[in-house]
């Protein structure tokens, strides 16, 4: 059996397609939600139907003092880590205009505040094994910017400098740091559009389709698995569009 991989907003989308994924590989697992620790506790039954151990978290990680309970876990029971997976994110569609100071925190907070969190965290957990990997759920967005989603592109735009500046700082220590620049996919984020508006948007992927979580969580797995040498990358898994 294979040691721990942390993955953040894990109860459902990308996040929970991930740990599925993982599991399947022999990976134990630590998941994250917001707030429903009901659908976290499905997705988690699923993936221990794979002779893995998952352990839960509840609460919200754009709060560092909850990241640091889980890394508190983490060191009171001993448990060894290598990879963390900074999943957890939300988005807000409208006019910046429209959009309250508190509603830009929590966006910032969730999408970005936490992998500041996560990552710093776990960075002395890295240091003592010598080694591990983090891997930050960007988007295009956060190369091209979106209109009515600027707060969401912002964010995404700081992870991906996050991701090259980190990557740098940690080489030396053999800590890899890489982004995945997703672009549409299949999501509940997703299900605010019409299905008149998500054909228009598959229209202009060449790929001529939104992707599928799994197929996410297969390209997340894929840079897991990748050797020591990649790192500070940003990873574009778009169908072309971007």
């Amino acid at each position: 059996m294979k040691n721990y991989v942390i993955i953040t907003g894990a109860s459902r989308g990308i996040g929970k397609a991930a740990a599925l994924a993982f599991a399947r590989e022999g990976y134990n697992l630590i998941l994250t939600c917001r707030r429903n620790t009901a659908l976290l506790e499905e997705v988690a039954g699923k993936c221990e139907e794979y002779g893995i151990k998952c352990i839960t978290f509840t609460g919200d990680v754009g709060n560092h003092e909850f990241c640091s309970s889980i890394f508190k876990y983490v060191e009171d029971n001993s448990l060894l880590v290598d990879i963390l997976i900074n999943n957890a994110g939300i988005s807000y569609v409208g006019l910046l205009q429209d959009m309250t100071v508190d509603g830009w925190n929590t966006v910032v907070n969730t999408n970005l505040t936490s992998v500041f969190s996560m990552s710093s965290l776990i960075i002395p957990h890295f240091l003592k094994k010598n080694g591990g990997k983090i891997i930050n759920i960007s988007s295009v967005w956060g190369k091209v910017g979106a209109s009515c989603e600027v707060a969401y592109s912002a964010t995404k735009g700081g992870i991906n400098a996050f991701t090259k500046a980190l990557g740098k700082e940690l080489a030396p220590s053999n800590i890899q740091v890489n982004a995945i620049a997703f672009g549409a996919i299949d999501t509940d984020m997703n299900k605010c559009f019409s299905d008149a508006e998500l054909a228009s948007l598959a229209d202009e992927i060449p790929a001529g389709r939104l992707a599928g979580t799994e197929e996410a969580a297969g390209m997340i797995l894929s840079v897991a698995n990748m050797g020591e040498y990649l790192t500070g990358q940003v990873i574009s898994f778009d169908g072309g569009w971007c």
